[in-house]
């Protein structure tokens, strides 16, 4: 059933326009359904009133002013008192005494007291009433059982015609009459309802709740209750009210059950909106350090809907409250939970996590809890004072008050570049020292400096050592400045990088890119204002709009919203279903087409902003359906007053938007709104929502006249009719007001690194609601821009990432705001793609290399970061140390040094002295080192070397790299005889280092290989002389064994010109790199024997003639980079190779894959071709015949393939006079080669005739022809088959088969099933030799092909027949017969060309009359007549098939034997029994019809050994002989049969019984008697008379 609007049932007058036949129909069955459940719901009336009667009568003197502000101020006592309010907690009020709410809660304390006091009396007389409302709540429930929803909240309404003035409920009227009638004042049912939990089973309930009570005052309908007074005789247990108002009153509880009904059908229906969607954590718990036996308390704060239930765990078991009593106290009020624990020891350590939970979703967040235990002389009563309440800095971690964590960032992720629909993954290793497991970090994640959440868009990980984050369908919206942040107590660090989102390819080329940042700015009842950033791609076309989709929350339909595009990037969506969830996107068009639609908006309810905020908040207690009315009863009937505040909040081309106040004059029941429009200077008033009024105090309004001035006003109305018009608003002009910013100004670029450009700009003048700055970048001299950032930006700057280093670009800048985007800024100055300079970063591991008197020599290592640039040298500073008090900083150097290496000078002796060193580049001198150890300056008087220095190692790969070194400064009392090289693995102890070389090196650098790769490592270098080895260098960083990705080697490289070269390139090169070659580690000073050219990225080093003197090892090594080098090696072998080979280049041949060779083609074609191993582009080749040149004409097809390197020629025909020598001369630029091929005499005439008989071979299959020919096969059934195969053929080809010339007749047409036509011959034999053709034939021609099968083919076809008959032969079998025994096997079928033999025990078988062989048939049989035990034995039967022999045995002897001659002999004696036997031979016909009164005589022979005897049978019955019948039995074997005179009593079935010892055998005869015509006819006149 339909709820109607109040205008449609009770103001006819009003618009009849409204009651259209749909609209009457619904009004009839409003009424009929009003009459047919008023009984329904008066069942279980009587029965709920005891309970609410009861009730009344327990709190009559309460349920005033004050008892309502009691309830309001008392439920903090919820969680105490639930049962009171799940079953008849009547003072709640949430609805009619809207205007009384704030004067409930403003009583002062007094009252609050007061009605506190009266609270809990009411609430005491709540729970013993329970029992009595359950029971009406039952017997009630029975008129809801056609209901499918859980209702716990019913609310009366009153009748729904207008009310003018007040209505008592006792009326004098006679039609009014009081009747004894029950109102309960609760109604309640349940219903089951699985997959929800019981928190949003009572959100679920609430909100039914409310849309029931809101569209209740909507309606102008309100509960009318008695007035509650204070004399005893108004506490009656039953109100009375007439029949009239209860038939109301049933009506309305059909109505607002059909409200609930649909409202709880769209909360099904509801999927992720802003009522329904998954739990977020407002207040996250936080960790604490605490002192043992203190308390401890965890708050958290979580919003959702519906309500999340918090579940509580330590170390991710859940905590219960039962299992420790008094240990743990877990609270939740209001959407703040806590979790107390007492009196904390060790035991309480772990990690905690509220974990909050509803059908949307699960959340958790987690904290720790560090329990120390006090040992310092703090008083122990500040300690046990309670909660903790210390500040998290003093008490955060395990190592007490302010204890540090140092927490750093390894394997980094980078500026991150993706597109839209991809996964882009961020991720960084954290490091955190100390390392306490009991102690997590917080690890968060911002975007633009905005905590990012997981949803369906982002995920994150945190692996306790690695921190990630994935987008996983990454948008422009996901573009921006990404950082991750870890938390460790008071510390954190941080680590950013930007990721940039470009657009997806658009399914329509020119189209835009997509719009994105949709949101839902105002939403409300009537519209929704969806707002979207421009695109920074427009395709190349200028866009023209956007289209704005809706789609409804739980579908996958998306509706256009408005038919032409709007260019202002706000628009208003009306024509939603109040209460509905929408979701939006947008769509940009130029004139290409339309872009991919925009990433969806958050979901949004076409709701009010109260109505939402309504049912997001926390109620203390659910709505009970209830009213109360105080002693001032709400005025109602009232028409509303005119709206106030009307205003112009938004105008644009498209629509205005308006927003105004409520009135206040306005009644208790729900308001509409009519709004009105005109143009300016006129009167002409006309409403624009002509057809539903509106609900919510905000309006768009459309289809005005762009230029044109409005005024509006709005009108309220209620069902007691329409209220006067507000004021109208000024004139407003119907365009936009926000203008399209102007171009921003002073585009800077700065350098920044050697991918990246720093861009700065300033702010377009009078720009107004800037949404951010589109920055885009071009290669100067390309013409072509190209975004840098897909997401406006605000501010004015921006590192443009992506870019290629070296090349220059210039950039432009445009604004944007909802208007538009402006023009681009004017383009910047060009800019070189370069890492900006800056100062290096100080040295490090100043060593004294040698030490006099006065002066000492210092080493040190180059800074780990030279700024960009080369260093230009380094300053020494030095400062005396007396008793451990350094001095001032003295200068040691004017001009910077080169070299790292220094003697200072002028130094006293015996003093010590520490040292400092700085660099210095282009962009000035950096940061000096920390101050050195002390060193004494005094003379070094030690026979052994210093240490060497300068120790570097280069070419690292995964299994070896080279050690440099420079030799010592002090070379000690002898020369220096070599040097030894230890390494170690970097994490080793001191005690693992070992010497890579056992014999002193006399070279300063070394090639060490068998590194583990991924292991990194350490080295230094001693020198050595004739004292010993002296004390070892410094140690070199750590460097991994490993090939770097990218990782170049020097290539030795001959050009065509035999040029010989050491070709060198790096990808890495930073703007100030060089690179660097050398000899045997050595700077190559002279240039006579090497030219070094260096391009770019590329170095080559050429030899001018390479020889002995040039032999040795060529580095080279960029500088300015991370470590890029390479070496290459020249021995003696690789010289004569590269010599070889450039002598080979200087004067070229072209290299032949094949010589000059001839092809005969399928047409008779003659081909000549060789094949060179490369050709280039301009390879040419001249072609000679008997040493004259031959070109491309009719004859000769000439063709040369540059890329295959073939070089051919045709000859369509080879005659006579072109017998002679080919040759074939290629010329490829300076290389020339050539091939000859001699033809004549036999080779040229077999050549010929072949290409003759190919050609001819190529006329015939034009038709249908042969591929295979005419052959035979023998089939498993031993048949022969002519087969042969055919191609090229057709429908109308026909195939004839002929033997010896004679035709075949063949009864099925030949189908060339695969191309395959055959010919069965069965049983093949001696008479199908002969001569077979097979001729194929249609109008293109004819093929034949011809078999033979005579003599020797024939033989040869015999044998293999023979072989598959034999082959087909069964096992012999044993059947003894009459005669004897025979043995047997069947063949497929028997030909006289297999030969048979039998062998008994290895002995060839003689035939006699006892023995004898035979073929019946397909049966091949060996016969032994009358056995003996001599025949028993092995027996063979051998089948010979011309070839080979094939032999089936079987053993006749022993059982088999034995059983086979007693078979024998039975059958024996059965043939001789049944020859013997008495038989009757023969005589006797099976009928015989006779004539009445004639002879019948019969005869017969019959025989038996002995002779048989005879008796005869009629009708199965003895019978002899007498006067009439004569038997007769003559010579042993002649029997008669005679009757004199017959008549018709001898008729029957007469047998004659042969009987001797062998046997017996009976033959029948049957005697028909029969009377002629005239006789029969005769006798029955006679009968008849005789009857007479």
């Amino acid at each position: 059933m339909m709820s109607l609007p109040f205008y449609q049932r009770h103001h006819e007058h009003y618009d009849r326009a409204y009651r259209h036949k749909a609209l009457e129909s619904t009004v009839s069955q409003y009424q009929k359904e009003t009459k047919s459940k008023s009984a329904v719901y008066a069942q279980g009336s009587t029965a709920y009133a005891r309970g609410s009667a009861a009730y009344r009568h327990a709190s009559a003197a309460n349920l005033s002013l004050d008892s309502s502000a009691a309830y309001s101020h008392g439920s903090s006592a919820y969680d105490l008192e639930s049962a009171a309010y799940s079953y008849g907690s009547t003072a709640y009020d949430h609805s009619a005494a809207q205007s009384k709410r704030s004067a409930a809660y403003s009583l002062d304390s007094e009252s609050l007291s007061k009605s506190s006091a009266a609270y809990s009396r009411g609430s005491e007389s709540i729970n013993k009433l329970a029992a009595a409302y359950r029971l009406g709540a039952e017997a009630y429930s029975l008129g809801l059982k056609d209901s499918s929803l859980m209702i716990e909240d019913q609310s009366y309404k009153m009748s729904p015609k207008a009310k003018r003035a007040k209505q008592n409920l006792i009326s004098e009227d006679k039609e009014n009459e009081a009747i004894d009638y029950s109102v309960p004042i609760f109604t309640g049912r349940e219903v089951s309802i699985s997959g929800i939990t019981d928190t949003e089973e009572e959100r679920v309930k609430e909100s039914a709740a409310y849309v029931a009570q809101r569209n209740l005052f909507a309606t102008g309908e309100g509960v009318s209750v008695s007035k509650v007074a204070k004399s005893t005789s108004e506490e009656e247990r039953h109100e009375k009210k007439s029949r009239k108002v209860a038939i109301r009153e049933s009506a309305e509880r059909v109505a607002l059950k059909k409200t609930l009904e649909e409202t709880q059908a769209f909360h099904k229906k509801l999927n992720q909106d802003k009522l329904l969607h998954a739990p977020e954590f407002v207040i996250e718990p936080r960790s604490h350090t605490i002192w043992e036996k203190q308390n401890v308390k965890f708050h958290c704060s979580v919003a959702g809907w519906p309500a999340p239930r918090v579940t509580w765990y330590k170390n991710n078991v859940p905590i219960n409250v039962q299992t420790h009593p008094g240990k743990y106290i877990i609270e939740s009020r209001y959407g703040l939970h806590s979790l107390e624990i007492s009196t904390c020891d060790f035991d309480d350590i772990a990690q905690y996590r509220a974990s909050a939970m509803n059908v949307k979703g699960e959340i958790s967040a987690y904290a720790s809890l560090v329990v120390k235990r006090y040992k310092g002389d703090i008083d122990a009563s500040l300690l046990y004072a309670g909660t903790v309440s210390m500040p998290l800095g003093l008490g955060v971690t395990p190592h007490g008050y302010a204890s540090r964590f140092e927490i750093s960032f390894v394997d980094k992720f980078d500026v991150a570049f993706g597109r839209e629909g991809e996964t882009i993954s961020l991720g960084c290793t954290v490091v955190i020292n100390p390392d306490i497991k009991r102690f997590k970090p917080d690890i968060e994640w911002y975007r633009n400096g905005v905590l990012i959440t997981p949803s369906k868009w982002v995920q994150m990980h945190w692996s306790g050592e690695r921190a990630s984050l994935t987008l996983t369908h990454a948008n422009k919206e996901d573009e921006g400045l990404y950082t991750l942040r870890v938390v460790m107590g008071d510390y954190y660090e941080e680590y950013s990088g930007y990721v940039f989102v470009r657009d997806a390819d658009a399914e329509i080329p020119g189209a835009p890119g997509a719009p994105l940042d949709v949101q839902c700015l105002d939403a409300n009842k009537d519209y929704v204002i969806v707002s979207w950033k421009q695109p920074a791609v427009d395709g190349g076309n200028p866009i023209l709009g956007y289209f704005i989709d809706r789609c409804e929350v739980g579908t996958t339909h998306w509706t256009q919203c408005n038919e032409t595009p709007v260019k202002f990037a706000r628009f208003p969506v009306t024509g939603l279903i109040e209460g509905r969830s929408y979701i939006f996107r947008v769509r940009a068009v130029n004139k290409a087409g339309i872009s991919l639609p925009s990433r969806v908006s958050e979901p949004v309810a076409a709701l009010d902003p109260a109505d939402r905020a309504r049912l997001r908040s926390h109620p203390s207690a659910p709505w009970t359906g209830q009213i109360i009315v105080t002693e001032e009863e709400p005025a109602e009937g009232v028409v509303p007053g005119p709206p106030t505040d009307l205003q112009v909040i938004e105008a644009t081309k498209n629509y205005v938007v308006l927003s105004w106040k409520p009135p206040g004059q306005r009644g208790h029941e729900g308001i509409m709104y009519f709004v009105e429009k005109c143009v300016a200077g006129t009167e002409d008033w006309q409403r624009v929502n002509t057809e539903i009024p509106v609900k919510s105090p905000r309006f768009a309004v459309f289809d005005l006249s762009e230029g044109k001035s409005y005024c509006f006003r709005v009108r309220c109305c209620n069902s007691a009719g329409i209220g006067e018009p507000s004021e109208a608003t000024e004139a407003t002009v119907v365009d936009d007001k926000l203008d399209i910013p102007k171009a921003p100004g002073r585009i800077m670029p700065t350098r920044n690194t050697d991918t990246s450009v720093v861009v700065t700009w300033t702010e377009p003048p009078d720009a107004k609601e800037l949404v951010g700055y589109y920055i885009e970048s071009s290669v100067v001299g390309s013409g072509r821009w190209e975004p840098c950032n897909n997401n406006p930006v605000k501010g004015t700057r921006f590192i443009c990432h992506g870019l290629v280093n070296g090349e220059k670009y210039v950039f432009r800048v445009r604004a944007v705001n909802a208007a538009g985007l402006s023009e681009f800024s004017q383009d910047s100055e060009p800019i070189e793609v370069q890492a900006a300079i800056a100062a290096p970063s100080p040295p490090y591991d100043i060593m004294v290399l040698e030490s006099v008197r006065d002066s000492m020599a210092l080493g040190w290592k180059q800074p780990k970061v030279t700024g960009g640039t080369e260093i230009t040298g380094y300053y020494v500073n030095y400062r005396e140390v007396v008793d451990g008090v350094p001095g001032k900083w003295m200068e040691a150097n004017i001009k910077a040094i080169s070299e790292r290496a220094y003697r200072i000078q002028n130094l006293k002796e015996n003093m010590v002295y520490q040292f400092q060193v700085a660099a210095a580049n282009l962009a000035g001198v950096g940061t000096p080192s920390l101050p050195s150890q002390p060193f004494k300056c005094e003379e070094w008087t030690i026979a052994v070397p210093g240490p060497p220095h300068d120790v570097a190692c280069i070419e690292v790969r995964k299994d070896s790299l080279v050690l440099l070194w420079k030799e010592p400064v002090y070379t000690g009392r002898s020369p220096i005889a070599g040097y030894y090289v230890d390494m170690k693995e970097t994490e080793a102890k001191e005690e693992h280092w070992r010497s890579v070389n056992e014999k002193p090196l006399q070279k300063k650098y070394l090639k060490i290989g068998g590194l583990k790769e991924g292991v990194s490592y350490v080295f230094r270098v001693r020198a050595t002389n004739q004292a010993g080895v002296g004390k070892p260098s410094n140690v070199t960083e750590p460097v991994v064994a490993e090939t770097r990705p990218g990782t170049k080697e020097v290539v030795v490289n001959v050009d065509d010109n035999g040029v010989i070269s050491l070709n060198f390139e790096c990808d890495q090169m930073s703007p100030n790199s060089k690179f660097v070659w050398s000899k045997n580690y050595e700077p190559i000073e002279d240039d006579s024997r090497l030219n070094i050219d260096t391009k770019g990225g590329k170095s080559k080093a050429t030899f001018k003639d390479l020889g002995e003197d040039d032999l040795g090892i060529y580095s080279c090594v960029v500088t300015d980079t991370d470590g890029v080098s390479s070496s290459l090696t020249i021995d003696e072998e690789e010289m004569k190779r590269l010599l070889a080979l450039s002598h080979e280049r200087k004067f070229p041949t072209v290299p032949l894959a094949s010589e000059l060779a001839v092809e005969i083609l399928e047409k008779g074609e003659v081909r000549f071709w060789l094949q060179a191993e490369k050709l280039s582009g301009n390879a040419k080749a001249n072609f000679v015949f008997n040493d004259k040149e031959i070109f491309n004409g009719e004859k000769y097809k000439m063709k040369v393939d540059q890329k295959t390197g073939l070089v051919e020629m045709i000859m369509d025909k080879l005659e006579d006079k072109d017998e002679g020598t080919y040759t074939f001369q290629l010329q490829d630029g300076k290389a020339t080669n050539q091939s000859s091929l001699v033809l004549i005499g036999d080779v040229f005439k077999k050549l010929q005739d072949e290409a003759d008989f190919q050609r001819k071979e190529w006329h015939r299959k034009q038709g249908p022809h042969f591929v295979d020919k005419l052959g035979w096969e023998v089939t498993d059934d031993c048949n022969v088959m002519l087969k042969c195969k055919v191609a090229n053929i057709k429908k109308e080809t026909h195939i004839v088969w002929y033997k010896d010339d004679r035709e075949i007749m063949v009864d099925e047409e030949h189908d060339f099933k695969d191309g395959v036509c055959t010919l069965l011959i069965s049983e093949f034999s001696k008479k199908d030799a002969g001569v077979y053709e097979v001729i194929l034939k249609d109008d293109r021609g004819k093929d034949s092909s011809e078999l033979k099968l005579k003599e020797t083919a024939f033989a040869d076809l015999m044998n293999e027949v023979c072989r598959r008959i034999a082959l087909s032969a069964t096992d012999l079998k044993i059947q003894s017969t009459a005669e004897g025994i025979r043995l047997y096997s069947y063949v497929t079928y028997y030909v006289e060309d297999l030969r048979v033999g039998w062998v008994h025990n290895d002995t060839q078988i003689k035939f006699t009359d006892r023995v004898k062989t035979g073929v019946t048939g397909e049966q091949i049989w060996l016969q032994i007549n009358e056995p003996t035990p001599q025949d028993k034995g092995k027996y063979t039967m051998e089948l010979f098939d011309g070839k080979t022999g094939h032999k089936k045995t079987v053993d006749l002897s022993g059982q088999a034997f034995d059983e086979a001659f007693a078979e024998f002999q039975r059958l024996k004696q059965a043939a001789i029994a049944e020859k013997n036997r008495a038989r009757v031979l023969g005589g006797l016909p099976d009928v015989v019809t006779i004539q009445e009164g004639k002879a019948l005589n019969l005869s017969c022979t019959v025989w038996g050994d002995p002779t048989p005897e005879v008796s005869w049978l009629k009708n199965e019955k003895a019978f002899v002989s007498d006067a009439n019948c004569i038997l007769k039995f003559e010579s042993g074997k002649n029997v008669s049969f005679t009757i004199s005179t017959v008549s018709t009593l001898d008729s029957g079935k007469y047998s004659i019984v042969v009987k001797n010892k062998y046997g017996t055998e009976t033959s029948d005869v049957t005697v028909s008697v029969f009377i002629p015509e005239e006789e029969r006819q005769s006798e029955q006149e006679k009968k008849k008379e005789a009857k007479k």
